[in-house]
């Protein structure tokens, strides 16, 4: 904690602001959604269909909008869609708690993830841009901020669903409430360098962003690891419960502890040891293949006892946020190099659409994957494909740094 104190002291104060806003963001947006589609069927008795539907609008709207919000704040600045982000999650939020119809459900479930595509990008590009060269260690510390909120929201929320979800639901807003109001006061209107010369048309500064083709290459080539990353979610749970029944379940919530607290104690650590040893690209590939890897142990406990799967299962848990925990501020600063320091905020929203698109596909790929193995008694075939996805990343990352394409550019904005 100490290391964690003196890192965050040595950045400006705006950075602080958002890191601890980023926090904060994140306690309250997993107090409340990881016990909402439970609130959706059991409490307002809506059918799975109906649920499916709130939850996916809400990704949705998040992850269709992201290049929108970037967009948003290279034209007007970055405090605007920070603010209003904070201000629809705490309207959407509120709702959620106080409502039972589905048109409304749905209505402040799709505001609730416009709001994340409203201060994501702002969010990382201000970041970026307050810390200068100290890009890296700002991510790395940031991550960590950004962690600890998912790792302590449950733990909150599950305390106060045992009054009423209500309570969860008033808390989340009003924590999103005082963000919007402490960053009206305290965060400094400012944009990116390009605010004032994007072109005037939207189109136009799209164009831009889309014409960059080494930055469009390397936002493919990680596509890989978010698939990765999201296996916490899905084929994880999948062999605790396939191993472990019913109490697959304790175990999938542990996984999920481990996982935040190797980001939260070994981010700092592991981005000081990388930065001392290799350049962002030997990084950014070695983080890569160690997300791949984490899944080989799996490989060979498919067939083994409860001990053999639930001992793997950690370790490759421990490994990919480990090597995630490698990849993550090497990867938001490539994103900013690309970019060449302007309309950042555009590139990370296009950034996260892609990722985003790429982790449905991606699950739609793993969901059939697993099926097929299972049928066959050969889930080992799930985790040889995942270690192949992640090997694959670093492969074409290794391709993008030798071919140059991974260096500093300065793109021209396209007309208007």
């Amino acid at each position: 904690m100490k290391a964690l104190w003196r890192q965050t002291r040595s950045f400006p104060r705006t950075a602080q602001l958002l890191m601890a806003n980023q926090f904060a963001i994140n306690l309250a947006f997993y107090m409340l959604m990881p016990y909402l589609a439970a609130h959706l069927a059991d409490g307002l008795g809506l059918a799975a269909w109906a649920v499916g539907l709130v939850l996916g609008v809400r990704n949705f709207s998040q992850q269709g909008m992201f290049l929108i919000g970037g967009t948003i704040a290279d034209r007007f600045g970055y405090k605007a869609p920070i603010m209003a982000g904070c201000l629809l999650r705490t309207v959407g939020f509120g709702l959620l708690g106080w409502i039972d119809n589905l048109p409304a459900l749905i209505a402040a479930s799709a505001a609730t993830g416009l709001a994340g595509a409203l201060f994501n990008p702002a969010v990382r590009a201000y970041l970026a841009s307050e810390v200068g060269e100290r890009r890296v260690d700002a991510f790395a510390t940031f991550n960590v901020y950004y962690q600890s909120g998912m790792l302590l929201g449950p733990v909150v929320g599950l305390a106060l669903l045992a009054a009423d979800f209500r309570l969860v639901c008033t808390v989340a807003a009003a924590i999103f409430a005082v963000l919007t109001v402490l960053q009206a006061r305290s965060l400094p209107a400012r944009g990116s360098a390009t605010t004032d010369s994007a072109p005037d048309n939207v189109l136009a500064q799209w164009r831009t962003v889309v014409a960059n083709r080494p930055f469009l290459l390397f936002a493919t080539a990680m596509i890989g690891s978010y698939v990765l990353t999201f296996q916490v979610y899905l084929a994880l749970p999948l062999a605790a419960s396939n191993a472990l029944g019913t109490r697959g379940t304790w175990v999938t919530s542990g996984l999920f502890v481990v996982s935040a607290a190797v980001a939260i104690v070994g981010q700092l650590r592991l981005t000081g040891w990388a930065k001392k040893r290799w350049t962002p690209a030997q990084a950014l590939v070695r983080g890569l293949t160690a997300m791949g890897l984490a899944f080989l142990p799996l490989t060979l406990s498919s067939s083994g006892g409860t001990v053999a799967v639930l001992t793997s299962l950690v370790a490759a848990v421990a490994l990919l946020a480990a090597g995630s925990a490698v990849v993550y501020p090497f990867e938001m600063d490539t994103v900013v190099t690309l970019s060449g320091n302007r309309l950042v905020a555009t590139h990370y929203g296009l950034y996260n659409t892609v990722s985003g698109l790429g982790i449905t596909l991606g699950n739609l790929a793993t969901g059939a994957l697993w099926d097929f193995a299972e049928d066959h008694a050969a889930l080992w075939v799930v985790w040889c494909v995942l270690t192949a996805t992640g090997l694959t990343c670093a492969a074409s990352v290794t391709a993008l740094a030798r071919s140059g394409r991974l260096s500093v550019r300065e793109p021209q904005l396209a007309a208007a």
